[in-house]
């Protein structure tokens, strides 16, 4: 049993997500919060998976308690739930350490989905709007172009996966795109996690932006 925590501002909306998540047999909200603060506080006597976490709240927003919540150093994961129009907010908390962000009118499925996909260690990245987002976001930071020196330890081929997943591609599309097993794309993934010291794919998404390894409000990849 997935158990869901929910944090908006908004009685409605945690109103429709209580409603969708406790109609899964294999999910249950274990609680909400109309704040980050709030959030915080119930979290820490209440065992959860996966939050679902607005972005612009009340007393302390999604980000700061995102920040917060992760250096704890355990469970639940992060799910960041935003509008198009607050992207400077979604990805400061990419880099707080969510597991994850959606669009609000994403369709009940695909937030199902994710939730699952968080819950099982993964991170969700990959639909073609959270690409764009994502691309957009980055576009408004200053991008330092020097490489990590832990990119010394890449292969060649580790390293193209590496853009791969920076676009927002799923493993079966690298595989695609590469000409290669899904299953040697899922080991490749694994590899660089370890060599980068990174957590999930949204933290190597972050690692190549942040290094320069992809152009800013494109598909472009550098060399």
């Amino acid at each position: 049993m997935i158990r869901v925590f929910l944090v908006d501002d908004q009685t409605l909306v945690l109103a429709g997500f209580r409603m969708l998540i406790d109609a899964q047999p294999d999910m249950r909200v274990v609680g909400d919060a109309a704040d980050g603060q709030q959030a915080l506080d119930t979290l820490a006597g209440t065992a959860a998976d996966v939050v679902l976490m607005d972005v612009r709240m009340p007393r302390l927003d999604g980000v700061e308690a995102t920040k917060r919540l992760v250096s704890r150093g355990s469970e639940p994961r992060v799910i960041v739930l935003t509008t198009f129009d607050l992207d400077e907010y979604v990805f400061a908390a990419i880099r707080a350490g969510a597991s994850g962000f959606l669009l609000k009118d994403a369709r009940p499925e695909e937030l199902l989905a994710a939730i699952r996909a968080v819950a099982s260690g993964d991170a969700v990245v990959a639909p073609s709007a959270t690409r764009r987002l994502l691309a957009t976001v980055a576009a408004g930071l200053a991008v330092p172009r020097a490489e990590d020196a832990r990119l010394s330890v890449v292969t060649d081929r580790e390293r193209e996966v590496l853009l791969q997943v920076a676009q927002g591609r799923s493993n079966a599309e690298i595989a695609a795109a590469l000409y290669m097993a899904e299953a040697t794309v899922k080991t490749h993934v694994g590899r660089l996690l370890a060599k980068l010291e990174l957590r999930d794919r949204v933290q190597l998404v972050v690692f190549a932006y942040e290094n320069g390894l992809v152009m800013p409000g494109s598909d472009t990849m550098e060399a």
